[in-house]
C-alpha cells in the first residue's frame, strides 16, 4: 500500500519513504511511528496507541518515544515548532494532519508493524523509565512529548571532576543531583531524570547528548577543588543550536561542606529558570499565530506582564485568558492572570474595588486547586489574598510557596513584603535580601528594591528607604512606585536638591500623582500608622493633596 502527501510517498509493503523518488532512511521504529499515524490520521494517536503499536507494549521512556517522533518531524520536513504535519495535541496525543492520497481503500486501519529495532545501547540511558528525584516532572521529555503541553524541557549532565582527584566525584555528581532537584521544583519546566543524564557522563557532543535526550536546553558545569577553595562554573545552552544562554562561575571557600552545596544549589537553580523563561518568551514571538497552542498564549502572556505597563497588563489578561479557554487546567495560567489582575490596580489604572479583588483571589485559587504543588501558583495566590488584606492567609501561602520552592525568589520578597505589614520589619528585611541574593537579574528585581525601601519608611530609616528606592528605579521598567517611595523618603529627610529631582522623575512618569492617589492605590495597607507615616513624607515632599 502506498500513501502520498505532498512531495512524500509511504510505501507500507517495501518500507520505503522517497520524496520525488529518492529514498529517505528510516529506522524500522520511526518508519512504523510514521506508517501508524499516517494510517491512523482521522484520530489523534495517545502515547499508549504508539507504544502498543510500535513497542508491542513494552516500557519505553518518553526521550525514546520523542526521539523518534522528532525523527519522523524530520523525516517529513517538519519539526516540533511548525508541526505542518505532525501536530501535537496537549496533554492528548499527535496526529497526522496533511493530506493523504492512498492507492488502495480502507487506510484507516492500522496493521501492526513488521519487526521492532531498539535504540542502539551506545545511545540507551540506563533507568530510561525512572526518576531519581521522586517527581513526575523529571522524567525524560520534549516539547514534541504528549504529556507536557509545550513546557520547555531541560537536561542537567554530570558536572565534571576537574579536581585530578577521583574520590571528589562524588562532590560533582552531588551537585548535579541537587540542581536537578531544586529545579524539577519548578512545575513551568519539565526536568530529565538523573539516571537518563548521567547516561551520558562524560561525552563530548553536548548538543547530540540533549538531542538524544530530547532536551531543549541542557545545564553542564564542572567542579574544581584546589586546597580549600572551590571554584564550580555553569552553562545554560540551547540545544538546537547550541548557543550558550548564560554562564557564570562561583567562588567559595570549603568550611561547611554541606551548607555550602546547598547553597551553590539553589543559588543556580534560581538564576537557570528565569534564563529559560526568558528565552522560551523570545521563541514564542517568533511562532505564527495560528500554531500557538494553549502554553504558546500564556509564554505570550508572561512576556507583556514583565513589561509591566497599563497595556502590557491588559494584553496579557487577554493572553492568559485565551490560554485558560484552551485548556481549562492550565494553572499556570490562573495563576498569573489572577496576579495580573491584582497589579492592574496597584500599579495601573484599574479601579481598585470588591468585584476586581474578589475575581483575583477566585482565579488565584483555581489556580492552586488545579496544582497544589506549584510555588509560583501559591505565590500569587497569596498576593491576591494580601490585596484583599487577609494577611495570615496571604502569610501561609507564601510559607507555603517557599516550602515547594526554596529558590523562587519572589517568594520570598512577598513574604517579606506581607511581614512589613503585620509591623514585623526585623523579620522583613532578611526575606527581600534572600530574594535579591537568589535573583540578581530577575525582570522583577525593582520590585524587590522598592518593596525593601516601603519596609523601611514604615520603620522610619529613611536613608535606608532613598538608598533602596533609588536602586529600584535605575531597573528597566521600574515603576513609578519606586519613584515615590523615594520622594516619600527623602520627605521626611527634608533633602531639598535630592528632592528636586526626584519629584521631577515621578512627575515624569506619573504626571497626575498626588496623596490621594497614592492613598486609594495602597488600598492593602491595613495600618492606618504605616499609611499615614507614608502620605505625609510625600506632603512634606511638596506633592499635592
Amino acid at each position: 500500500m502506498q500513501l502520498a502527501f505532498g512531495d512524500y510517498v509511504l510505501d507500507s509493503g517495501r518500507r520505503e519513504l522517497k520524496r520525488n523518488s529518492e529514498q529517505i532512511a528510516l529506522e524500522p521504529q520511526v518508519f512504523d511511528l510514521l506508517l501508524f499515524l499516517v494510517q491512523n490520521r482521522d484520530r489523534v494517536v495517545t502515547k499508549d496507541d504508539l507504544i502498543a503499536a510500535v513497542w508491542n507494549g513494552r516500557i519505553v521512556s518518553d526521550s525514546t518515544l520523542t526521539t523518534r517522533i522528532n525523527a519522523a518531524r524530520k523525516a517529513v520536513g517538519d519539526s516540533g515548532g511548525r508541526q505542518i504535519l505532525i501536530k501535537t495535541y496537549a496533554r492528548k496525543g499527535i496526529r497526522f494532519v496533511g493530506d493523504v492520497r492512498s492507492d488502495t481503500p480502507g487506510a484507516g486501519s492500522a496493521e501492526p508493524p513488521e519487526q521492532v529495532q531498539e535504540m542502539p545501547p551506545a545511545l540507551l540511558p540506563q533507568g530510561q523509565a525512572e526518576s531519581s528525584v521522586g517527581t513526575a516532572s523529571a522524567r525524560v521529555t520534549s516539547r514534541a512529548a504528549l504529556d507536557w503541553g509545550g513546557k520547555p524541557t531541560v537536561a542537567v549532565l554530570p558536572f565534571n571532576n576537574m579536581s585530578g582527584d577521583q574520590e571528589q566525584e562524588y562532590f560533582s555528581d552531588g551537585i548535579t543531583e541537587d540542581i536537578i532537584t531544586a529545579l524539577s521544583k519548578y512545575r513551568s519546566l519539565v526536568v530529565i531524570a538523573r539516571n537518563s543524564s548521567f547516561a551520558f557522563k562524560g561525552a563530548a557532543d553536548v548538543r547530540q547528548v540533549g538531542l538524544s535526550l530530547g532536551a531543549e536546553y541542557l545545564v553542564k558545569g564542572s567542579v574544581r577543588k584546589i586546597g580549600q577553595r572551590l571554584r564550580i562554573t555553569v552553562q545554560l545552552v540551547e540545544t538546537e543550536e547550541g548557543h550558550h544562554l548564560w554562564a557564570d562561575r562561583y567562588d567559595r571557600d570549603l568550611q561547611d561542606l554541606f551548607k555550602l552545596q546547598d547553597e551553590i544549589t539553589t543559588t543556580i537553580a534560581a538564576r537557570i529558570e528565569p534564563e529559560v523563561g526568558a528565552a522560551e518568551r523570545l521563541r514564542v514571538d517568533r511562532k505564527a499565530v495560528p500554531e500557538l497552542h494553549a502554553w504558546d498564549f500564556f509564554r505570550l502572556g508572561t512576556k507583556h506582564f514583565y513589561k509591566s505597563t497599563a497595556a502590557d497588563n491588559l494584553e496579557a489578561q487577554r493572553l492568559f485568558r485565551r490560554a485558560i479557554e484552551l485548556d481549562r487546567s492550565l494553572a499556570e495560567a490562573y495563576g498569573f492572570l489572577s496576579y495580573a489582575i491584582v497589579l492592574s490596580m496597584v500599579y495601573f489604572d484599574a479601579e481598585p474595588n470588591e468585584e476586581r479583588l474578589n475575581e483575583a483571589v477566585v482565579i488565584g485559587k483555581r489556580g492552586v486547586e488545579h496544582d497544589d504543588q506549584d510555588g509560583l501558583i501559591r505565590f500569587m495566590y497569596g498576593r491576591a489574598l494580601l490585596a484583599q488584606k487577609a494577611y495570615g492567609d496571604a502569610l501561609a501561602e507564601l510559607e507555603t510557596a517557599i516550602d515547594l520552592n526554596p529558590c523562587l525568589a519572589v517568594s520570598y520578597c512577598g513574604l517579606g513584603d506581607s511581614l512589613t505589614y503585620e509591623g514585623r520589619i526585623s523579620e522583613a528585611i532578611p526575606y527581600f535580601q534572600k530574594a535579591i541574593d537568589l535573583s540578581p537579574y530577575d525582570p522583577l528585581r525593582w520590585a524587590f528594591y522598592s518593596y525593601r525601601a516601603l519596609a523601611h519608611i514604615f520603620a522610619q530609616e529613611f536613608d535606608l528607604a532613598a538608598d533602596w528606592a533609588q536602586r529600584a528605579t535605575r531597573v528597566p521598567n521600574a515603576h513609578y512606585w519606586a519613584f515615590s517611595h523615594r520622594v516619600s523618603a527623602l520627605g521626611h529627610l527634608e533633602y531639598a536638591e535630592d528632592l528636586r529631582v526626584a519629584i521631577g522623575e515621578l512627575l515624569q512618569r506619573k504626571p497626575d500623582f498626588t496623596c490621594r492617589f497614592a492613598r486609594k492605590r495602597l488600598f492593602y495597607v491595613k495600618n492606618p500608622e504605616q499609611l499615614e507615616l507614608y502620605i505625609e513624607g510625600l506632603r512634606r515632599a511638596g506633592i499635592p493633596e
